[in-house]
């Protein structure tokens, strides 16, 4: 054991002359602790609702998608998708295309984009576990093409999930101007049927606006025979996703992009990281005004151990072991903030996933989820200890120096 941290410690732990030094000292222990606290419900809750979107988006997003770097249509036939299907790595192959179109029926209409797929859909994505109504998901019977719409949708048109009328869908005529004598004749009509189904992400982004069809429909509204927008896929069990991805992403080269789940949905992830990361700071920022509790306790002790300064110095301690006499008692007394707010923080965010103590409203069902929704990643304690450690050391760094500047004045 060390000199200085022998008598760090003794400072500590030993009775003080004066009570108020260690009531300050224990504020500053509260004050880090419930700061660190706090850091790691904030972040974990921020956690907890990105995982949210994610499980709420993989019933509909792909794991991997395929999409022309430049431009909205690719062709179907190419030699480098054609390489891809037959990659083992990829369970399952659908071709997409995707466009807007106007619905109308009953006087209402709604712009919409029609998501035309394969038939196997149903194997790429968790679609049944958003399906709502007594039918079955299905794309076409014979000649009666079906559409599965969002449920906003539905209720812009004034429709349930089993519309008795079908639905007639507008595009425009690839490369025609529109007749302003007779507008219909510009456009490409078809209609779609219910299958007595729709479905419900609960995203804005799908439920008010995707219409989901099969492809040979989405082919003939929008003229594009022999192209499609993208290329789903799922990958086998057990495959590593930034592998394959990787691997694609070279097979294909660069007029394509190969986008996973999150990338997908980048602008809806990054908002939700830029609001961590602000959270992070503010929090980080409070964190330094608990500090200052650390600087006056320091300031206290040093002032009362004045006199023990000197005796030491005179016994042979050097300056630079007086100075860590005190800098190592700051950083226990941020050490000892930094663990028991991991501890605490851990705890109220095990009683909240369990209990759901913190809640949405009292009225069940209203909201998506009942209660605030939390996830603990070990990267974020990691980050979380590192920048309590940090605040402390260098909140104590200067006033120590001027303490003990003094002394080396007087040498």
């Amino acid at each position: 054991m060390s000199f200085p941290y022998y008598i760090a410690r003794r400072y500590l732990f030993s009775k003080k002359s004066h009570t108020a030094i260690n009531i300050i000292s224990g504020i500053s222990v509260c004050g880090v602790a419930i700061a660190t606290a706090a850091l790691i419900c904030i972040l974990s809750v921020f956690n907890g609702f990105e995982d949210m979107v994610a499980r709420l988006f993989t019933a509909f997003d792909p794991e991997l998608k395929i999409v022309p770097t430049e431009g909205k249509y690719m062709a179907a036939d190419s030699r480098e998708l054609q390489q891809i299907r037959g990659d083992e790595h990829i369970a399952v192959y659908t071709e997409v295309i995707e466009d807007n179109a106007l619905l109308m029926i009953n006087n209402r209409q709604v712009m919409a984009t029609i998501k035309g797929v394969e038939d196997n859909f149903t194997d790429l994505v968790d679609i049944e576990d958003i399906l709502y109504g007594d039918g079955i998901f299905q794309l076409h019977v014979d000649v009666l093409d079906y559409g599965v719409a969002g449920v906003g949708i539905l209720q812009q048109l004034g429709l349930s999930n089993g519309f008795p009328d079908p639905i007639k869908v507008f595009a425009p005529r690839k490369g025609e101007r529109i007749d302003l004598t007779d507008p219909r004749d510009s456009f490409t009509e078809e209609e779609l049927y219910s299958p007595n189904v729709c479905f419900m992400v609960k995203q804005g982004k799908y439920d008010a606006h995707y219409v989901i069809t099969s492809i040979d429909f989405a082919r003939r509204l929008f003229e594009r025979k022999g192209y499609l927008t993208a290329v789903e896929l799922r990958l086998q069990k057990g495959s590593d996703l930034g592998a394959v991805k990787k691997s694609i992403q070279q097979q294909l080269g660069n007029n394509y992009q190969v986008l996973d789940r999150y990338e997908q949905q980048e602008s809806t992830f990054k908002i939700m990281k830029i609001e961590k990361l602000i959270s992070y700071i503010f929090l980080t920022f409070i964190l330094l005004i608990a500090c200052f509790n650390i600087i006056g306790s320091l300031t206290m002790l040093m002032i009362e151990k004045k006199q023990d300064a000197l005796t030491l110095r005179n016994l042979g301690a050097t300056h630079s072991q007086i100075s860590q006499i005190f800098m190592l008692e700051g950083r226990m007394i941020s050490l000892m903030g930094a663990i028991a707010g991991i501890l605490i923080g851990l705890a109220l965010c095990l009683i909240q996933q369990h209990y759901g103590v913190i809640r949405f409203g009292s009225q069940e069902g209203a909201y998506i989820i009942d209660s605030y929704p939390v996830s603990v990643h070990i990267w974020d304690l990691v980050l979380i200890f590192f920048t309590v450690i940090a605040v402390g050391f260098l909140s104590v760094w200067y006033p120590v120096k001027s303490f003990t500047s003094k002394f080396a004045d007087k040498d």
